[in-house]
């Protein structure tokens, strides 16, 4: 046989042996990445150029966002979710808009309370003090605001501290100090919740009926109260139209911060997802905030804002020319003199 006979034919036995391998290959590799019988598999990624993602790849991550089985093998649900977007645009928000915007509504607030003050001064009792007293709360009555007070004025500590205290303590008292304080603080906050809340439920039975709007309300508001003019004085009741504001302020925010709370402190006790709870975050914390600065002006006309208020809540008794300036239906009513007024 002659030489070129002898090459042609070993070049064609060498191209079938490399087809042969070829084939063999093949098979080896469909039967690797068959599923095993009765279970699907996710669907194969494309192949799409380097830097693209296809449809194919974008459900695939969808689906692994969202802990799907037969994409993610882990049993737990929760534990299952190996990607959570949501967190990244909970945490920005917290950190960004809520942060930031908090500390403008709590900052303004003082702001406008202290411009208030040097304007308009203390209110004072116009007719001075008559040196008679009438009772305005009781015993129990002051008990359920001092309880609510108190327990809001820890919450709102705590909760400040959650959210500002990384940024403001740690220079100041110490990385480890201000992880026992927030430590403590966690603590003190769900435990002394519980002191709100039941505070909260006494003020309703206390005082809800006291804190129906009535007509003498809209007559408080379209003069301010008298707050910005002198010798104005709106009628009004028990509770005039502000008081009714704050009253309800606390009930609903009350009632918000109460069941997200809960939530909060038992997260996955009722199939909440984690998504569920970043959302009770958020609003936790910005019903928070603005019930805060609403406390805040609370506090200030309670306190330096108007002569003769804080003895309301002091001793229960308050002077009787503060009471006829600033509730003078209430005082009607409880001296008798009800006839002499229009009833709403």
């Amino acid at each position: 046989m002659r030489w070129a006979e002898m090459r042609w034919i070993a070049s064609v036995a060498m191209a079938l042996a490399m087809l042969a391998g070829v084939a063999l290959i093949d098979a080896a590799s469909a039967q690797t990445a068959a599923p095993p019988a009765g279970q699907g598999a996710p669907p194969a990624l494309s192949g799409a150029p380097l830097g693209r993602t296809s449809a194919t790849e974008a459900e695939v991550m969808r689906q692994i966002r969202q802990g799907v089985q037969g994409y993610v093998s882990i049993p737990d649900k929760k534990a299952g979710v190996l990607i959570q977007s949501e967190g990244e645009n909970w945490r920005n928000f917290r950190n960004g808009p809520e942060s930031t915007y908090g500390t403008w509504v709590l900052l303004g607030m003082v702001i406008v309370l202290a411009a208030f003050f040097a304007i308009r001064g203390r209110i004072r009792i116009e007719a001075g003090p008559a040196h008679r007293t009438i009772q305005r709360f009781n015993a129990v009555e002051r008990f359920a605001h001092w309880l609510t007070a108190t327990c809001f004025i820890v919450l709102a500590l705590t909760g400040l501290n959650m959210l500002y205290g990384r940024y403001i303590l740690p220079p100041v008292i110490g990385r480890e100090a201000f992880a026992a304080l927030a430590l403590y603080g966690k603590y003190a906050h769900n435990y002394i919740a519980i002191g709100f809340v039941v505070g909260v439920l006494l003020m309703i039975v206390l005082w809800v009926h006291h804190n129906i709007p009535n007509k003498y309300d809209m007559q408080w508001l379209a003069k301010a109260g008298g707050l910005f003019t002198r010798g104005v004085h709106p009628p009004s009741r028990k509770f005039n139209a502000g008081q009714k504001l704050i009253f309800w302020s606390v009930v609903l925010g009350g009632a918000v911060l109460t069941v997200t709370g809960f939530y909060l402190m038992w997260p996955f006790e009722f199939g909440m997802t984690v998504h569920d709870m970043q959302f009770m975050l958020v609003a936790h914390g910005v019903v928070g905030l603005v019930l805060i600065a609403i406390i805040v002006a609370h506090i200030y006309i309670g306190s330096i804002g108007m002569e003769g208020a804080f003895d309301a809540m002091g001793t229960g008794q308050v002077d009787e020319n503060w009471a006829r300036e600033h509730h003078n239906l209430w005082v009607a009513e409880v001296k008798g003199e009800a006839a002499q007024h229009g009833h709403d």
